[in-house]
């Protein structure tokens, strides 16, 4: 595999690594941004309007406190200019007009006598005519009707423009009774570069705000989610088991009666499945000195059996023929409690985690035959089996295996039962395969439940129903297991899966189980 592969291949458990941490931050990154967000839009807010204020206030104070001079000097200057002024007097009167306290620049325009006009400046180079708007013109020059609301019949107008980036307020007003116009312009640069400095200072206090609001919102979620924290600890060590997990509680919120109620559930839980586990050992108990208990009058029972077995096979025919059917009875329901008492101890064992591992090492083939030979099989089963796979298992608990496998095979599906063996990898497969009608689907995920019956109407067979079950326990023991499936081909098949060196399953064995 290419490098190239290798890291298509990574992606995926890198997404899910990330969605696995977004998801457990997710609480805290709402938090923290429903802060950011609140504390945003309020400081933006605030600062919107500071700005808006200041900047009305500071250009307003600026050009109420411009036009005012203009309109003095409008009066005192060049309404001192004689109806027709020369050129030179309109340039002096500029100049003074411009050297005021408000520091703008100055045009003032007179009627000649023979026609045409004449313009004086106080710097050519900063304010000339083609500066002044001709709007603005217009209505500096346009005389009004003098009323007794409207007592004069020019005014004072202005207008603000932009050059080049740079403000300017841009004034002009005509002398009344006669006399020169006026023009004044004044930059706004100053203001502008105060306003600019308190949008940077208001910028700033934003930032300060939103940083702020952030430490505040990661302060808060820690306060909140600590809580919730220790009770995700808790809920996962309850999950684990360990139901002794108590949480503890201060304060009278809403975090505080949830982790009383998480005590009080895992408090009623641990009673409960304390309950439960001392009704499930008195169970096994029972069930172990049940099976016990049986064990001595079934030997008795069996034994004067095996004597009644022998007179019904003798050639003497001692045993009355009218009762022969009912001591065959007696006979074949004794062997299937015998075995049914025998597969309860087992079970119990099992139960009880004492069951243990004898391993040894087992030639497949040879143990497959024995157990086929022991049982008069030999006929009905086809073996598919390579001799020399030897494995470390139970020999015992193998052969229990492979009886309830194959006799299920036999009595359930049909002849000839086929038994393969393979190696895959690490672990042996064995397959028991029938010829038979198959198992139903609605049966497939019941076939190792303890004392099934497929057929609810035939309550009494031969088996005890818990064949394939200590066959499952028998395989989990060595860390294997069993699976049960239709072939396409027709008939059941059961499948063993067993690790090649049973050691590991021993020592976890131990360790589960307990002393034995």
């Amino acid at each position: 595999m290419t490098k190239a592969q290798d890291k298509l291949r990574g992606l995926p458990a890198a997404r899910k690594a990330l969605l696995a941490g977004l998801r457990f931050t997710s609480l805290r990154l709402r938090l923290v941004l429903v802060f950011a967000l609140v504390a945003l839009t309020a400081a933006v807010s605030a600062s919107g309007i500071a700005y808006w204020l200041n900047r009305e206030a500071v250009l307003t104070r600026a050009q109420d406190a411009a036009l005012k001079d203009f309109r003095q000097q409008m009066q005192t200057r060049a309404g001192a200019l004689p109806a027709s002024p020369s050129q030179e007097e309109l340039q002096i009167a500029a100049g003074q007009m411009a050297n005021s306290s408000q520091r703008y620049s100055v045009l003032l325009v007179a009627e000649k006598k023979g026609g045409g006009r004449i313009v004086g400046y106080s710097d050519l180079d900063a304010f000339t005519l083609a500066k002044v708007p001709a709007s603005l013109q217009k209505a500096v020059t346009k005389r009004q009707p003098v009323t007794s609301g409207n007592k004069s019949a020019y005014h004072l107008y202005w207008q603000r423009t932009s050059e080049h980036g740079t403000p300017y307020l841009v004034g002009g007003a005509k002398v009344i009774g006669g006399g020169p116009t006026g023009y004044m312009l004044k930059s706004l640069e100053p203001e502008a570069k105060d306003l600019s400095s308190l949008g940077w200072s208001l910028a700033i206090a934003t930032a300060l705000a939103l940083i702020g609001s952030a430490l505040l919102a990661q302060a808060a979620a820690t306060t909140v989610l600590k809580p919730v924290h220790r009770l995700g600890v808790a809920a996962r060590r309850l999950g684990e088991g360990k139901l002794d997990t108590r949480l503890r509680v201060s304060g009278t919120d809403e975090l505080a009666d949830l982790s009383r109620t998480f005590n009080r559930t895992a408090e009623n839980l641990e009673k409960k499945v304390a309950d439960m586990s001392a009704r499930d050992e008195a169970s096994r108990r029972f069930v172990a000195d049940m099976s016990h208990e049986l064990r001595t009058p079934l030997t008795a029972i069996t034994a004067v059996t095996e004597v009644l077995e022998e007179e019904l096979d003798a050639e003497t025919g001692s045993v009355d023929p009218m009762i022969e059917p009912a001591v065959r009875l007696v006979v074949s329901e004794t062997r299937r409690l015998n075995d049914l008492v025998e597969n309860l101890m087992e079970v119990t064992r099992f139960d009880a985690g004492t069951a243990r591992l004898v391993l040894d090492d087992v030639d497949i083939a040879d143990q497959i035959t024995a157990c086929i030979d022991a049982r008069a099989w030999l006929d009905a089963v086809e073996l598919d089996a390579e001799r020399g796979i030897t494995v470390r298992l139970d020999p015992r608990r193998l052969d229990v295996i492979l009886a309830n496998l194959i006799g299920n095979a036999l009595k359930h599906g049909g002849s000839p039962v086929n038994v393969s063996v393979r190696l895959e990898d690490a672990e042996l497969v064995i397959a028991v395969r029938d010829h038979g009608p198959g198992i139903p689907e609605d049966v497939l995920p019941h076939v190792f439940d303890r004392f099934y019956k497929a057929s609810a109407s035939r309550p009494r067979s031969e088996g005890s129903g818990l064949g394939l079950s200590i066959a499952l326990e028998n395989a989990h023991i060595h860390g294997g297991e069993i699976s049960a499936a239709n072939c396409p081909e027709g008939g059941a098949v059961f499948t063993l899966r067993l690790p090649r060196d049973g050691g590991s399953a021993d020592e976890r064995a131990e360790t589960e189980g307990g002393p034995a």
